[in-house]
């Protein structure tokens, strides 16, 4: 038990499961087609902000019902929100009160990391949403890869002056809390864990990690959007990268293995295929990236710079533009390969036309 460790009088542990279904979605005739609440979901800003700071376009903000589920000794809210992108990512977000002692975040932390029971439910209630939408995402598919992400929103202590106490005096619970382990001890670990710390006043604080992050704030619904659409992004970046791997591995070898007879059956095909795939990447690539303006609201902008660091979503971007690029040299291969063969193709063409030429005249001769 913690040399100090405040109460916990009011606050939420808001839990969010993504996953990738499909290429697009259409979110107009999704908002038709669904028979439940919905609503487009823009950025609820706690302070003022331009009118650009937001998602282009509004994601489509879905509410479900789910039974109460038992994480431990707490329990989920039978009411689930659910976020659909256009760029094919669903967000599903499950709210657990919390009261209490402090300490006992560090347990749920661990308990919610890779819960199976919140990753059954949620797919269930994704795969239940996308049999509702089906015909407005284009390639509907559910993936098998998946990010998790929890926001411990701290509304309000028992006892005043508590945050600043646990910021000086328990550094190790909060680095316990927010990478979900219990036994970490090392000093290294807890100061790399603290070392995001994003505030907009004096009565609020960020802290932002790869697991979870703390929100010590009345109202925080912009702060948690913000590292929501984060991890989302860190989802569809990984999804397309890896998607990328595949192709380059299937095209390479292809590429390596083009034998002179199998380049005009094989070759058309394998080049409308990379084309339509770097059309589709580079169209989803710069949906993800361009869906949240990051343009006015300073504090937003510090809070996702922040997050983005604790998910390299830089390294990620590096990747995927690096593997279109190679995707895109072995297109320029095929072609020229394919280009070659057509011209050579052709050379024989023109020598048997000769030939026939000349041959014939002979045989003209040794008939009379």
């Amino acid at each position: 038990m913690s040399s100090f460790d405040p109460v916990v009088k009011d606050g939420v542990a808001h839990v969010y499961l993504i996953y990738d279904v499909g290429l697009a979605i259409a979110l107009d005739i999704v908002e038709k087609q669904l028979k439940t609440t919905s609503e487009r979901a823009p950025i609820r800003h706690q302070s003022r902000a331009p009118k650009f700071f937001e998602f282009t376009p509004y994601p489509l903000r879905v509410s479900q019902t789910s039974p109460v589920l038992a994480i431990g000794t707490w329990r989920t809210l039978p009411t689930v929100e659910t976020v659909v992108y256009d760029f094919g990512a669903v967000s599903v977000s499950y709210q657990i009160p919390l009261s209490g002692p402090f300490s006992t975040l560090a347990q749920l932390s661990e308990l919610l990391y890779d819960n199976d029971t919140l990753l059954a439910d949620s797919r269930r209630l994704v795969e239940e949403l996308l049999g509702e939408i089906g015909p407005a995402v284009n390639r509907p598919d559910i993936s098998t890869a998946y990010e998790d992400y929890v926001v411990f929103q701290v509304k309000e202590f028992s006892e005043p002056g508590a945050r600043a106490r646990l910021l000086t005096e328990e550094k190790t619970l909060l680095a316990q809390v927010l990478r979900a382990d219990a036994d970490l001890s090392s000093e290294q670990e807890v100061e790399d864990a603290l070392s995001c710390q994003v505030s907009h006043g004096t009565d609020d604080l960020t802290l932002v990690d790869w697991v979870s992050s703390i929100v010590f704030a009345q109202g925080a619904d912009d702060t948690r959007a913000v590292l929501e659409f984060a991890t989302v992004q860190l989802l569809e970046l990984r999804h397309l990268d890896a998607q990328l791997d595949g192709a380059l591995e299937r095209y390479y070898f292809a590429l390596s293995n083009l034998g002179r007879f199998s380049i005009f059956t094989k070759a058309d095909k394998e080049l409308r295929e990379i084309g339509e795939l770097q059309v589709e990447s580079a169209v989803l690539f710069e949906n993800i990236n361009n869906a949240l303006k990051l343009l006015g609201d300073q504090y937003l902008a510090r809070l996702y710079q922040q997050a983005a660091r604790r998910y390299h979503l830089p390294a990620w971007d590096a990747s995927i533009e690096r593997k279109l690029k190679t995707l895109e040299s072995i297109y320029d291969k095929l072609e020229h390969a394919l280009s070659t063969a057509r011209l050579e193709f052709i050379e024989w063409i023109v020598v048997i036309l000769i030939a026939f030429e000349i041959v014939m005249p002979l045989f003209g001769r040794l008939f009379k």
